[in-house]
C-alpha cells in the first residue's frame, strides 16, 4: 500500500502552494541543511520506535507524525545548550501533546544530551523518563499529558520573556490536534492574542486520528486556519512532512510583530511506516513485530549528510538572583480592627512587591474583589490580568514561575480555582512553586448565594502533593501568609475571607508553616475549640460569652491546615480532657474537621469530637 499523500483533497495545487506562499526567506536552505534535518526527523522516529519496543509501550505513531517538527526545532530553529538545558536565555519548548514524549527524549538524545542506553529505559520503574515528560528531567519546564494545558504555560512563559525580563528568547508548543478540542487551548490562545506574544508559536501537529476514532476535523486544514486566525495569530498552514516548508514558516514567524503565530502542519500518524501511516489502533502501542520491516523503510531514506550548525544562544535575560523575600517596612494594623483578610491580601501583596521586583501578579477579573487590584495601582506592569478564564489563568501562572524566572500570585473566588483542578494537579507534578489566593470562602459572602460560596476548596486542595494550605484569620496572619508563600519552593494556597474579622496578632508576630496559634487558653480549659478564618471569629466570640458564664475552652488558630500542626492537636486536646469541637466554614467532607479526626485516630487517650460544618447546600 501507498503512504498517504500530501494533497488536500477537493483542492488544487495552487491553493495548497498559496498556504505558504508569501513566506519570505532570508536566504534558501541548502541542500545539505534540508537533508540533515531529514536524517534527524527519521532518527527521531528510529529512536522512538526503539525506546517504545523496549518498554513494551508508548505511542510511536504520535511521535512520528511530528518528527519534521521536532527536527526542525530542534536541529536549526531553536537555541539552547546541552550543557545547561534550562539556561535563562535559551528558546522554550513545551510538548503540550505529552504522549509524544519518546519523540521529545529522541530529539534530546539526537541531540547528545544523553545517549541511547539511557533512552532505552523508557518507562522503566527506575527511570525519569517517564511515559510523559515531567520536570525531574533537566529539560522540562512543566509536566504534560492531560491534554489542552501546554499552550497556556508556553503563553506564560513568553509573557515574561516580552515585557518582564525584555529578553530575545522564543517559545515553542507543540499541540495535537485532538486536544485542540479542549477549551483551555482557546482561552490561551485568546490571552496569547490580547497580549501580541510575538514571541510565541503555537504549532498544531494536524495528523488526523485520535486514540479511538478520526479527530472531528480530520484534515480540514482551512477551518483550522478560519478558527485560529479569528483568535488573532498570524496562521500558516504547512506540510508538516516537509523540511523546507517548516522553515519557511518558521523564519516568517519570527518576523511577524505584535501577534503571536501559529502553523498549523498536515500531518499522518505513523508518517514514514507504511504499514501504521494513517491507520486507527495504533494509538499507544508499541510496533513490535512491524519494527523491523518498518525500521528498515525510515533507514532507507537516510541521506548520511554531515551535521549542519544551530543557532547560539542569545545571552540576555536577566541575572536571577534567588534569595528569601521579606516586606521591607513593618506591618500598622491597629489591634481590635476590623480588617478582612482578602484586603489584607492586597495589602500584602504591594508590600511584596516593593520587596522584590520578580513578584508578579494575576487576576481572572475580580481583582476589585481580591484587592490585587491594589498591587496593580502600584506596579501596573507586573500585572497580568487573564479575564474570565481560570483555567488559562493557572497555566500562565505556571509558566511565569518555570525556571523560578518570577513569583507569581494568582487570585480569583476561592469556588472558581476548583474548574482549574487539572491545571492545579499537573501543576505540582510539574513541581511549580505557583501561589494561588481565593477570596469569597464559604457561606460567610452571605447573599451571593452558593454559587459564589467555596464550601469544598479545602478537601480539593488538602490532595494536592506539597501543597501549603493557608488559612489565615486575621489581617496579621493574611499577610505573614503571603510573605511565607513567597518563599515556599512549591504550591500555596491561601484561603481568606469576604467579611471583616477582629486583628487579633500583633504586627511583629511571628508565623510558621505548620505551626499553629493558641489564642485563648486558661489552666481549666474543658475543651479545644478549633477555627479559621470567619468560624475563628465566631469562636473568639463563643469564648466570651462562655467564660463569662464560668466555662471554660481553649481557642485555636491552625493557620495553615495543611501541613496541620499534628502536635499542637493531640497535646491540647489531652489537656482539655479529650474534647475536641471543629468550626469550618466547608462542607464536612475533606475539611478542617477531618483534618483533625485523622490526627485524633492516633491519639493515645480517649477522645470526643464534634465537627460542625455545613452540611446541605445553602440557600
Amino acid at each position: 500500500k501507498k503512504e498517504p499523500t500530501r494533497d488536500y483533497p477537493g483542492r488544487p495545487k495552487q491553493w495548497y502552494q498559496r498556504r505558504v506562499r508569501g513566506i519570505v526567506m532570508s536566504h534558501k536552505p541548502s541542500v545539505e541543511v534540508v537533508q540533515y534535518l531529514e536524517d534527524k526527523a527519521n532518527e527521531i522516529r528510529v529512536l522512538s520506535i526503539e525506546c517504545t519496543n523496549a518498554s513494551k509501550s508508548g505511542h510511536p505513531t504520535s511521535c512520528m507524525s511530528a518528527a519534521e517538527v521536532l527536527s526542525v526545532l530542534f536541529f536549526n530553529e531553536m537555541r539552547y545548550t546541552n550543557d545547561y538545558p534550562r539556561h535563562p536565555s535559551s528558546d522554550r519548548f513545551i510538548l503540550s501533546k505529552g504522549h509524544a514524549a519518546p519523540g521529545l527524549y529522541s530529539a534530546w538524545c539526537a541531540a547528545g544530551l544523553f545517549d541511547r542506553e539511557k533512552l532505552l529505559t523508557l518507562r522503566k520503574i527506575d527511570s525519569d523518563l517517564e511515559g510523559h515528560p515531567t520536570p525531574r528531567l533537566n529539560f522540562i519546564d512543566a509536566a504534560t499529558g492531560s491534554l489542552g494545558q501546554g499552550l497556556s504555560v508556553s503563553a506564560g512563559m513568553a509573557y515574561i520573556g516580552k515585557y518582564i525580563e525584555h529578553a530575545s528568547y522564543r517559545t515553542y508548543c507543540l499541540i495535537g490536534d485532538g486536544e485542540s478540542a479542549e477549551g483551555s487551548i482557546w482561552e490561551a490562545l485568546s490571552f496569547a492574542s490580547h497580549y501580541k506574544l510575538d514571541n510565541l508559536v503555537a504549532i498544531f501537529d494536524i495528523n488526523r486520528l485520535g486514540q479511538s476514532e478520526a479527530a472531528p476535523l480530520q484534515h480540514d486544514m482551512d477551518t483550522y486556519r478560519k478558527r485560529v486566525e479569528a483568535f488573532g495569530f498570524h496562521t500558516m498552514v504547512v506540510d508538516g512532512h516537509s523540511v523546507e516548508e517548516l522553515l519557511k514558516a518558521f523564519e516568517q514567524a519570527k518576523s511577524v510583530k505584535n501577534k503571536p503565530s501559529a502553523l498549523i502542519c498536515k500531518t499522518y500518524k505513523g508518517h514514514g511506516g507504511t504499514d501504521v501511516a494513517d491507520k486507527l489502533d495504533f494509538h499507544g502501542k508499541a510496533l513490535n513485530a512491524l519494527s523491523e520491516k518498518i525500521l528498515a523503510e525510515i533507514k532507507g531514506r537516510m541521506h548520511g549528510v554531515a551535521p549542519q550548525p544551530r543557532p547560539a544562544i542569545q545571552d540576555d535575560a536577566p541575572a536571577l538572583v534567588e534569595k528569601p523575600v521579606s516586606f521591607k517596612s513593618p506591618l500598622t494594623y491597629e489591634k481590635g480592627a476590623q480588617i478582612a483578610t482578602r484586603v489584607a491580601y492586597g495589602d500584602a501583596l504591594v508590600k511584596l512587591g516593593h520587596a522584590c521586583d520578580r513578584v508578579v501578579v494575576l487576576d481572572a477579573d475580580t481583582k476589585n474583589s481580591t484587592f490585587a487590584l491594589k498591587f496593580k495601582k502600584e506596579f501596573p506592569k507586573r500585572f497580568i490580568e487573564c479575564f474570565i478564564a481560570e483555567q488559562n489563568m493557572v497555566g500562565v501562572s505556571l509558566g511565569c514561575a518555570a525556571r523560578h524566572r518570577t513569583i507569581p500570585f494568582c487570585s480569583t473566588f476561592a469556588t472558581f480555582f476548583t474548574r482549574a483542578m487539572d491545571q492545579i494537579r499537573m501543576a505540582a507534578v510539574s513541581q511549580s512553586s505557583l501561589n494561588m489566593a481565593g477570596s469569597h470562602c464559604g457561606v460567610s459572602i452571605g447573599e451571593d448565594g452558593p454559587s459564589q460560596m467555596a464550601l469544598e476548596d479545602i478537601a480539593a486542595f488538602r490532595a494536592v502533593p506539597n501543597l501549603v494550605y493557608f488559612y489565615p484569620s486575621d489581617a496579621v496572619s493574611a499577610c505573614r501568609a503571603v510573605e511565607l508563600a513567597a518563599n515556599y519552593k512549591h504550591l500555596t494556597f491561601i484561603r481568606t475571607s469576604r467579611p471583616a474579622t477582629s486583628v487579633i496578632y500583633e504586627n511583629d508576630e511571628v508565623f510558621e508553616i505548620g505551626k499553629a496559634k493558641i489564642v485563648k487558653q486558661t489552666d481549666n480549659d474543658k475543651v479545644l475549640v478549633i477555627g479559621a478564618g470567619i468560624t475563628l471569629d465566631s469562636a473568639l466570640k463563643a469564648h466570651a460569652s462562655l467564660q463569662g458564664k464560668g466555662k471554660n475552652v481553649r481557642v485555636m488558630d491552625p493557620f495553615t491546615i495543611k501541613p496541620l500542626d499534628k502536635e499542637a492537636v493531640l497535646r491540647h486536646a489531652m489537656e482539655c480532657g479529650g474534647n475536641v469541637v471543629t468550626v469550618e466554614d466547608h462542607y464536612p467532607e475533606g475539611g478542617i474537621g477531618e483534618a483533625v479526626a485523622g490526627v485524633l485516630s492516633n491519639a493515645k487517650f480517649t477522645t470526643n469530637h464534634k465537627l460542625l460544618a455545613v452540611r446541605e447546600i445553602p440557600r
